[in-house]
């Protein structure tokens, strides 16, 4: 579900890149591998800041979920890099990338291994009544 969250803010954010990009391109519909390419760095930015910073983007936030690496740290910029690049090959063999967590020893998905990351559940956080 927190993929479901970051997809909807990745869209927002498209959606601003093509309007800014539509404007200055006097209004005229903007395509092709430029205009792409400027998008699949906006979006590896998008979840290299969260994951760099804090570990959580905004829907691993609401699902108590963070990435850290192997040593409880946030990730590098190349692990980011790395995870990024590695969930759209777990995405793209049909999803088999992902369903590898429900059967793995670790619980990991491939691109967890490829680099040396994990997600980790965040304990509920108790509202103490006093």
């Amino acid at each position: 579900m927190a993929i479901m969250y970051d997809s909807l803010l990745v869209l927002a954010v498209w959606m601003l890149v093509g309007f800014v990009a539509v404007a200055i391109n006097d209004g005229k519909a903007v395509q092709g591998p430029w205009f792409n390419s400027l998008l699949l760095i906006i979006t590896y930015g998008f979840f290299a800041l969260f994951w760099c910073r804090s570990g959580q983007t905004l829907g691993m936030i609401a699902w108590r979920l963070r990435v850290e690496d192997n040593d409880g740290y946030v990730l590098s910029l190349k692990q980011a890099l790395v995870r990024f690049f590695g969930a759209m090959i777990a995405a793209g063999c049909f999803g088999l990338g992902y369903i590898w967590l429900l059967f793995g020893k670790q619980q990991r998905s491939w691109h967890d291994y490829w680099s040396n990351s994990r997600i980790v559940q965040l304990p509920k956080i108790s509202k103490d009544t006093h």
